[in-house]
């Protein structure tokens, strides 16, 4: 064949332009889709902190991983043993410590399973203790206790600095009677339904002293009327997997998307002063032959991951709503009321709203997913704090800081982006397929330019070519 030259080259480069912008174009289309499509709903496994460190649990106190205030830590509770950590702690700071555990999904439990956490110091003496259990509703979910060594005023024990304990360890129904709490310890009655290691997540907080006497007072009189859940036009909003990824959210009406036997994480600001009030809707599923005694179930945490207040709902097959009961607004006194919910609402920063949606769903009505609207209010109006001596650790944990982006769809959601998905610090997919489109985008540049480069000089040379050669 001989050269392509006039009107027969100028084809044969538009083919060649064609195969390659096609080719590129392939490149693109395979990283860049119009529309992502969405897994099976699948539960999604719990998130941890991207920051998390290690810390491996003992037995015993020998040993045992040094915990710091301000970090978040994994380990995992093996069956029936007890998990054992230390904390090194001055004279004159209250310290926090939620332990969140992860049972394996689709475990099989009782409704006595659980754990227990409790801090102790050098001398056996129990500072405080909490545990969780999953519940009727047996669903594996996340568990979170707390433990505390307070300073206040008229409690002697656990004053001193020194090293203290953090001691977790599993509850369980004892299968001599099917009913009651064994101590996780081994002994015979106790027959643990999910004997597996579970995950853990630990997160140790450290609160400041104050600058100045402040008043130890609880406040007697507060608005207990059930406030009326704003009705604004839903913004989208996609829940966390975690603490750590808890979407955050302000007042307002957000719309989002739960699978059975998921758990999803939000976070409101709430600032000394403001009282805070949810709701949660559950959609209807396809068919409403069946029900599920405890299918939903929304709880409240405060900044130190503490449980506030609960409420569940069981659910039919038609839509389902359930609120909070009220709580007191936010004070720095609340810590000295003698029971909760007043006694864990002493501290303005974020608080969670945690809602799952129990797996036993997806036998009655299908793996969904189904809709949820979560209606949030902020009575009260925000107050000056009590003034610290120096920053808590983490720094600015019980500040209110400044809200993030609103999304252009209206609300105030914070965390979102504009396309209103709500996913805080964006969905890594949506990441990844838009640094690949920003790739591709990169290369047809770069291919089109090669292309157009070498065909000017290819162009150039044939015009000399034929100048020379007339009757070629």
């Amino acid at each position: 064949m001989g050269r392509r030259t006039g009107r027969g080259a100028a084809v044969w480069r538009a083919v060649v332009r064609s195969a390659v912008v096609g080719a590129v174009l392939c490149v693109a289309s395979a990283v860049l889709p119009g529309r992502v499509a969405l897994a099976a709903p699948d539960v999604p496994s719990y998130a941890f902190a991207d920051d998390v460190r290690s810390a491996l649990a003992t037995t015993g106190t020998t040993g045992a991983a040094r915990l710091e205030p301000g970090a978040t830590y994994r380990s995992s509770l093996r069956g029936e043993d007890k998990a054992y950590y230390r904390l090194e702690l001055d004279g004159i700071s209250d310290v926090y410590v939620s332990v969140t555990a992860i049972p394996r999904a689709g475990a099989t439990l009782s409704a006595g399973d659980g754990i227990s956490v409790s801090v102790q110091d050098a001398d056996s003496v129990t500072c405080s203790s909490d545990s969780v259990t999953v519940g009727t509703a047996v669903s594996p979910q996340p568990l979170t206790a707390w433990g505390a060594r307070e300073l206040l005023p008229g409690k002697g024990l656990c004053r001193k600095a020194g090293t203290y304990y953090v001691v977790v360890e599993r509850t369980g129904t004892g299968s001599s009677t099917g009913t009651g709490s064994g101590t996780g310890s081994g002994e015979e009655d106790t027959d643990l339904s999910d004997g597996r290691t579970w995950d853990l997540e630990l997160a140790p907080v450290s609160e400041a002293p104050l600058a100045k006497a402040a008043a130890t007072r609880v406040p007697e009189v507060w608005d207990s009327s059930t406030p009326t859940p704003p009705v604004d036009e839903p913004v989208s909003v996609r829940g966390g997997a975690g603490f750590a990824e808890a979407a955050a959210v302000e007042q307002g009406v957000r719309s989002d998307e739960i699978v059975p036997g998921q758990t999803l994480f939000y976070k409101v600001p709430v600032d000394w002063g403001q009282q805070l009030s949810a709701t949660v809707d559950l959609g209807s599923a396809e068919k409403n032959s069946a029900y599920v005694v405890d299918a939903l179930e929304m709880t409240l945490y405060n900044p130190v991951r503490a449980s506030v207040k609960d409420t569940g709902i069981g659910y039919g097959g038609s839509q389902k709503s359930a609120s909070l009961p009220p709580v007191p607004p936010v004070g720095y006194a609340n810590r000295y009321a003698p029971t909760d919910p007043t006694k864990s609402l002493r501290f303005a920063g974020s608080y969670y709203l945690v809602v799952h949606l129990a797996a036993q769903v997806a036998d009655r009505f299908g793996e969904g997913p189904y809709g949820l609207t979560l209606r949030v209010r902020l009575g009260g109006s925000a107050q000056a704090g009590p003034g610290y001596a120096r920053q808590s650790v983490p720094r600015g944990f019980f500040d209110v800081g400044a809200p993030d982006p609103v999304p252009s769809g209206g609300g105030s959601l914070a965390g979102a982006d504009a396309s209103g998905d709500g996913a805080s610090g964006g969905d890594p997919a949506m990441k990844a397929v838009a640094v690949g489109g920003i790739g591709t985008g990169s290369l047809l540049l770069m291919v089109l330019g090669v292309w157009t480069l070498t065909a000017r000089r290819r162009a150039a040379a044939q015009m000399r070519v034929n100048a020379q050669n007339p009757t070629a």
